[in-house]
């Protein structure tokens, strides 16, 4: 229980000593340091009516301030090269309430902030926001822990003297959100509700349509998030989903607000996207998906993005609205070296008959499949499709 109230206390500890004076990083390290002495001295019951060890109980929030706060002036005192903070010594406030002010969102600017690339400002986010450990983000990310170490302390150092009057741009943000999000919901870690709440959160505050587009486009994935996996957690691909286990109200909801931002005529990438999830939800079966308009909508986002997952998923959609051999021409522009290019090439010789090459690839696309569901997933295509060649 514990452990749970520590994460969910951390962002708003974080906020108020930035706000305090704390550059970014001296806060994070301080807070960190906080928390790991709650985990030690804390007693395992923390109801109103527990005092164990004299520590105020009733309001954990404020122990974690003072403490976290402590560990900064200590920090600061010891640093000489930072003599400008000593004045800061006397201002230790006196233990009592914080203030309820949830600061998750203001970090993420903070975190996003355009020094920083974007995979360097998701994994700072996945750290200082998110609570994740550094190896947890190194397996997420395939790397190892020592890399994403590294990564994670040169994103710390560039924002060190970045403040509050310098947040990183709302398109940053956006993007950060949307890699978190795909983190979440394909990862270990359950991130996917915090990132819809957050951008639940900047759609009420920014008036924008790609802010809408993504918060619509966040809720037509999660909506399909109960039928994506098996008992067994094996992948289930989506048009082999169980439609009657989509979210119908999430749907709707993400519809009428991505077709309110489409109203508005100020097309983004976020918006696209959404537009071609709207329409895999729409379709009663997956034979009735409007394939020839996901192809026109893949057109458009090609258009915004000239990104090469963009043409590898219209690749696909070609496929299917088309034939699979115009989908394989199709493929031929794109790299053999991008993410996923092989087992989408597997599925359209699959759908051309060609199975030896099919099961060829389905086994090079898990050797490089980038979670362990994913890889699963494709070594069974493989095996089935030989299976089904020595019959």
């Amino acid at each position: 229980m514990n452990e749970a109230l520590l994460r969910s206390l951390t962002p708003s500890v974080l906020g108020i000593l930035v706000r305090r004076g704390a550059d970014f990083a001296a806060a994070e390290d301080a807070v960190q340091d906080a928390l790991v002495e709650a985990v030690r001295v804390w007693p395992a019951d923390l109801s109103p009516s527990s005092s164990s060890r004299g520590y105020p109980m009733r309001d954990p929030k404020g122990w974690l301030v003072t403490a976290a706060w402590r560990r900064f002036l200590d920090a600061t005192r010891a640093d000489t090269a930072r003599r400008r903070r000593e004045d800061l010594v006397d201002e230790e406030p006196a233990p009592g309430p914080a203030p309820a002010v949830d600061d998750t969102l203001q970090l993420y600017f903070l975190c996003a902030h355009p020094s920083l690339t974007p995979s360097s400002a998701v994994a700072l986010t996945l750290r200082a926001v998110g609570g994740l450990t550094t190896r947890q983000i190194a397996q997420a990310y395939l790397v190892p822990e020592a890399t994403m170490a590294q990564r994670i302390s040169r994103a710390k150092r560039t924002v060190s003297g970045v403040r509050f009057d310098q947040p990183g741009d709302v398109a940053t943000v956006l993007r950060v959100l949307y890699l978190v999000f795909n983190e979440g919901y394909s990862g270990d870690v359950d991130l996917a509700a915090e990132a819809i709440r957050l951008t639940r959160q900047l759609a009420a505050a920014i008036d924008h349509p790609e802010v809408a587009g993504l918060l619509a486009l966040m809720l037509l994935h999660h909506a399909r998030r109960a039928a994506r996996t098996a008992p067994d957690g094996s992948l289930v691909p989506l048009a082999e989903q169980d439609r009657g286990r989509w979210d119908t109200e999430s749907i709707a909801e993400g519809v009428e607000i991505l077709q309110a931002a489409l109203a508005r005529d100020r097309l983004g990438e976020f918006q696209a996207q959404a537009a071609i999830a709207a329409l895999h939800a729409a379709a009663p079966t997956a034979e009735e998906t409007d394939w020839v308009q996901i192809v026109e909508w893949y057109d458009e986002l090609a258009r915004l993005t000239d990104s090469p997952v963009v043409r590898l998923n219209r690749a696909v959609a070609v496929g299917e609205a088309d034939g699979p051999r115009a989908g394989l021409a199709a493929l031929v522009a794109l790299d053999d070296s991008l993410p996923r290019r092989a087992a989408v090439a597997a599925y359209l010789h699959e759908r051309d008959g060609d199975l030896a090459t099919a099961a060829r690839l389905y086994a090079e696309a898990a050797q490089k499949a980038p979670n362990l569901a994913e890889r699963d997933h494709l070594t069974r295509q493989a095996a089935r499709l030989n299976a089904r060649r020595c019959r």
